[in-house]
């Protein structure tokens, strides 16, 4: 019987042992240095602000896994011998492998901050980084403040954790606006007044100089670069994360920041594959980054190679470009590419509509010459992930889709969709009669009409 040997148990590693079962009686093993079962890794912050417990992560029961023939193994992989096709663990046994699909996702990048080894830092990631939070900051009489480091997407979640139970943080963001490096401008900016109006302590253009340790190798303090001492009891390093491999850099398998895999997500030694965070594409698709490390990638990754392994080889083809998050209570969602102010190419051209006093807004990049639709980035709005891509894939214009918004709402019937303003907006920047939309004024008013 082929032996299937998955190393990792996140979303890229479980999404192909379950496919693989699916679809074959090879025997599945999954190795695990963090926990014994498969949790839902972006659910951690709920845990921690009380509205699910830790259980309430796991998508399968415990007993799932024996029931599906998946063997678990919690064990830290120490060396890979790719000749012999062996794993060499911790403290089990050595483990066989026919194929191996190493999995393990990503690791906080820390900088190497004086300090950064004290008590009382750390990041963002883990199980293990949530007990730490609990230990390290349970509540504001034992975390009078704390100290948040780096302007993306884990940072404002761990500002958001903290400030669940009222401890106040200090957001040290070393670009000018809140996730300056992803955002047009007047996206940030919208977002810089939002974490300010919940009470954070946003220090814009602002870095981490040291970390400054008191009592029991704990932390008291942080020194930014602007030379101001501020005192804290917690540390969190959210400057981003790195491919998990260092375990794999003494074996032949070729790596660059990530371990190398072509377009079937083989790496240079036959049959051992990677997927996930981890995995670093030779080839990528249209001008998506060779590093992904967003959930729904690794679940796609799992699906594909999971088709090669049983047989059917497939491609992998991640489509358009889509993400989502959430700033607080503010959803966000983006389609296609806008691009930075810095980064945008000489074509691509912004059409931006934000609600007066909530932040709500619409940024829509566009071809200038052809009027094509390049991407679209909406707050406060939901959209539909079908719609959207079936109009990225149809070149459709931007006069089209402002036309037949109503059809890309996810929810019409109960949510304000401030078309009229949008459109009137739109009407005044391109100095156009009502005309040209007002053919298409009962489909974009009346939810219902579209489908007619």
């Amino acid at each position: 019987m082929e032996q299937v040997v998955i190393i990792g148990n996140g979303i890229a590693g479980i999404t192909a042992a379950r496919h693989i079962r699916k679809n074959s009686n090879a025997a599945i093993t999954v190795i695990s240095s963090e926990t014994p079962h498969f949790f839902s890794r972006t659910a951690l912050m709920y845990v921690y602000m009380g509205h699910m417990t830790f259980e309430h992560t796991k998508p399968y029961e415990d007993w799932f896994w024996e029931k599906n023939r998946i063997g678990l193994v919690q064990d830290h992989v120490k060396q890979i011998d790719t000749e012999k096709k062996q794993l060499f663990l911790d403290q089990s046994a050595p483990i066989s492998f026919d194929k191996l699909i190493i999995a393990t996702g990503s690791k906080p990048s820390f900088h190497q901050w004086p300090g950064q080894e004290l008590k009382g830092v750390q990041g963002l990631y883990h199980k293990r980084d949530l007990d730490l939070l609990e230990a390290n900051a349970p509540n504001a009489q034992v975390c009078k403040r704390a100290v948040v480091v780096g302007g993306g997407l884990i940072g404002i979640e761990l500002a958001e954790m903290l400030h669940s139970r009222h401890i106040p943080v200090t957001f040290l963001v070393r670009e000018a606006h809140f996730w300056e490096g992803v955002l047009p401008t007047k996206n940030a900016k919208l977002l810089n007044d939002h974490i300010l109006s919940h009470g954070i302590d946003l220090r814009l253009n602002t870095e981490l100089k040291e970390i400054i340790g008191g009592d029991q190798g704990k932390v008291k303090a942080v020194l930014t670069s602007n030379n101001e001492l501020i005192e804290c009891q917690l540390v969190g390093i959210t400057t981003g994360v790195q491919p998990n491999i260092d375990f794999i850099k003494n074996t032949p398998i070729a790596l660059d920041k990530g371990i190398l895999v072509n377009k079937y997500l083989e790496t240079n030694i036959a049959g051992v594959y990677a997927i996930g965070d981890c995995a670093q594409q030779t080839e990528v698709t249209g001008l998506r980054r060779p590093i992904e490390a967003v959930w729904y990638t690794g679940r796609m990754m799992g699906e594909t190679l999971a088709q090669t392994i049983c047989g059917n080889k497939t491609a992998y083809k991640p489509g358009h470009w889509f993400n989502s998050a959430k700033f607080f209570e503010v959803e966000y969602q983006t389609y296609g590419w806008v691009n930075t102010d810095k980064r945008k190419q000489e074509h691509e051209q912004h059409f931006h509509w934000q609600h007066p006093h909530e932040p709500i807004a619409i940024t829509v990049a566009y071809h200038k010459e052809t009027n094509q639709l390049l991407g679209v980035n909406v707050f406060g709005i939901r959209l539909r992930h079908a719609v959207l891509d079936a109009w990225l894939s149809q070149h459709k214009s931007l006069d089209y889709c402002l036309a037949h918004w109503a059809d890309a709402l996810f929810d019409p019937e109960f949510s304000n969709s401030h078309q009229k303003d949008l459109l009137n907006h739109y009407n005044t920047v391109f100095q156009k009669a009502l005309k040209p939309v007002k053919k298409s004024w009962t489909r974009i008013f009346n939810p219902f009409s579209a489908k007619k």
